[in-house]
């Protein structure tokens, strides 16, 4: 197993400490700093992954389907995690969620037929996003600035969400046509 697919598994080993440190009642006033901690480093492992996979010629088919798994489940689980503790509405992860869901169908169907959907980059920003938004939801830091910051992340990570389904949605909607 090459490095970027390690780099991946951990990413997908280190969710549940995430979450773990994140909900458990143990840590009052530094689990959220020790959850957040775990969220960043999850989140390089997706930078270095990709990058490194890219430039020594280590892309895998593991890797095509576990990586974009692997940082679904992340984002996901974290989303998820912040409507427990009432710092983000059901209704926005379930957005941004359906669309996940939706992707992963017309990458399916794709599969099915022999085309490949690449991430786009508004799919790379969706998820830069993402990641901004539940770092600074978790913080949680007082001030009126921090709170605005994280009211602007949510939003933005929901725009480019739904840009990014219209994006796939159209460039890819030939995937959807009957062929037989």
């Amino acid at each position: 197993m090459n490095l970027p697919n390690k780099l991946t598994i951990f990413r997908v080993i280190l969710i549940p400490f995430f979450v773990f440190f994140l909900l458990a009642p143990y840590f009052e006033g530094y689990g959220n700093y020790i959850a957040v901690a775990i969220f960043i480093v999850a989140s390089l492992t997706d930078f270095f992954d990709g990058k490194i996979a890219r430039k020594y010629d280590l892309v895998t088919n593991f890797g095509k389907f576990m990586d974009p798994l692997a940082d679904k489940l992340l984002v996901c689980s974290a989303m998820i995690c912040l409507i427990e503790t009432r710092q983000l509405a059901a209704w926005i992860v379930i957005v941004i969620i359906a669309r996940e869901f939706i992707i992963s169908g017309f990458r399916l169907v794709a599969s099915d037929n022999g085309v490949v959907i690449a991430a786009s980059y508004w799919g790379k920003f969706k998820t830069t996003f993402q990641m901004l938004m539940v770092i600074v939801l978790i913080l949680d830091l007082p001030g009126r600035s921090f709170q605005i910051l994280g009211t602007v992340l949510t939003y933005a990570a929901l725009l480019l969400t739904v840009i990014s389904l219209i994006d796939y949605m159209v460039k890819n909607r030939n995937v959807l046509k009957d062929t037989k």
